[in-house]
């Protein structure tokens, strides 16, 4: 699997059902999800989110914010209420193209398509915080390793990551079938028996890797926390610190 498969996959998702494949829920499959329930359930997030990073002693500047893997901007328009401006990066046109009807910023979030392998497009040190939920596990591990590594590259000095991600599948029925089942038979069952418009492949991201990794730009994870129970995955929150003497 590479970044082609990726954004195909992710374009079929984003033309077929953009805010259900942001957040799966059966029950709002065939566009059951209302606009502003859907941006509300992101204001939620990223309210608690932030206020996890204050109680942690973390208090990036409110600049300049990255939402990466913005998909229909559920969380780009809950992160400008706090940031003077937001980019939002997504691998999937019409993803971008959704997030830009349901813009409530009144111009102050950018949303860019980033289809390449790195975030070449963005400056060093232009961020205070970087925000991404329950996107890097869509990615082949080597991919979302790069990812991380632009994650430390883009972020200033004294800013801040949240980082959702499943650190590993559970020991369930599921959880078991995802880790051992071979991916052609997965993405059959999804298509076909789930009626998914295209596939969402899965890779966890071990805590210790995603710690590891980060700390060769300099980032250093404070808490990792688990949310979002489910039967398949085992979810952490990172909270990462990037000190100012970080380069």
């Amino acid at each position: 699997m590479g970044l082609d498969e990726v954004r195909a996959d992710w374009t079929r998702l984003g033309a077929a059902e953009p805010l259900w494949a942001v957040c799966v829920d059966p029950a709002k499959r065939g566009g059951g999800w209302d606009d502003d329930e859907f941006l509300a359930s992101g204001r939620r997030e990223i309210d608690a989110a932030l206020g996890r990073l204050a109680d942690l002693g973390l208090r990036p500047g409110t600049g300049r914010a990255l939402d990466f893997g913005c998909g229909a901007g559920r969380l780009s328009n809950a992160l400008a209420a706090h940031f003077d401006a937001v980019v939002g990066v997504d691998i999937s046109p019409p993803m971008l193209a959704e997030a830009r009807r349901l813009d409530r910023s009144g111009g102050r979030i950018e949303f860019r398509l980033n289809d390449r392998p790195d975030l070449a497009g963005l400056p060093d040190a232009s961020f205070d915080l970087v925000y991404t939920d329950l996107v890097l596990q869509h990615l082949p591990p080597p991919l979302a390793e790069g990812y991380l590594r632009e994650f430390t590259r883009v972020v200033r000095p004294g800013g801040a990551m949240v980082i959702g991600v499943p650190d590993r599948e559970r020991p369930t029925f599921k959880g078991l079938v995802f880790r051992h089942a071979p991916w052609p038979l997965i993405r059959l069952a999804q298509r076909v028996l789930l009626g998914y418009p295209a596939p969402m492949r899965m890779h966890p991201v071990p805590a210790a890797r995603l710690a590891a990794v980060l700390a060769e730009g300099g980032a250093r994870v404070v808490a990792s926390e688990e949310y979002w129970g489910g039967d398949h995955w085992h979810h952490l929150r990172h909270y990462v610190a990037v000190p100012e003497e970080a380069r």
